[in-house]
């Protein structure tokens, strides 16, 4: 299993696991940071089609803001695992240890580069990911989360202090709640 959305001030973070059948073709797998938009979409089609199961557990931003990222994080994992339709025995995790999870779980470390089935969560929790952030795209496009995908870069920080929060924001991470402060923006508690 793997995580995407960690870093972003935006949206959900989101936890895939995946259970690959022996036979499978992992000649395409690779970290989904190296992969491109297209290559990703192309090989979580063939993850979807070829698993045994994919399971994905989603965290909101409120969510995230009540618990922190790191709990969070741990969340979408578990219900990840519990999405699964073939349960497993073991859950390979990339990093670091991870604890609380529903299985035992080995962590390996940059296992997004050496494990085909974290490889694979990776692919399916990224491209997971980027389509949630492509809806609030249209839900919101004056935030521009379609090319950013709710990361802090300069035009996304400047579309906060123009317009204010939006419900996908992450109150708590300092980016967000420094704007809130300066422009005086609602949401803030």
């Amino acid at each position: 299993m793997d995580e995407a959305g960690r870093g972003p001030i935006a949206g959900p973070v989101v936890a895939a696991a995946v259970i690959l059948p022996e036979d499978f073709d992992c000649s395409y797998l690779r970290d989904s940071k190296a992969m491109t938009p297209k290559q990703r979409e192309s090989a979580y089609e063939r993850i979807i089609s070829g698993a045994i199961s994919v399971g994905i557990g989603k965290v909101d931003s409120d969510t995230i803001d009540e618990i922190n990222i790191l709990r969070a994080a741990i969340k979408a994992m578990e219900k990840a695992l519990q999405d699964l339709r073939v349960p497993c025995d073991l859950a390979l995790v990339d990093g670091l240890p991870v604890t609380g999870l529903p299985v035992p779980s080995w962590a390996l470390v940059k296992g997004d580069s050496i494990s085909a089935s974290i490889m694979a969560a990776s692919i399916v929790a990224k491209v997971t990911r980027d389509r949630i952030m492509l809806e609030l795209d249209r839900k919101y496009p004056q935030y521009g989360f379609g090319k950013h995908k709710g990361y802090a870069t300069r035009t996304h920080l400047a579309a906060i202090s123009r317009w204010g929060v939006c419900e996908c924001h992450r109150k708590s991470f300092s980016p967000v709640r420094e704007r809130m402060v300066a422009c005086r923006l609602p949401g803030l508690e």
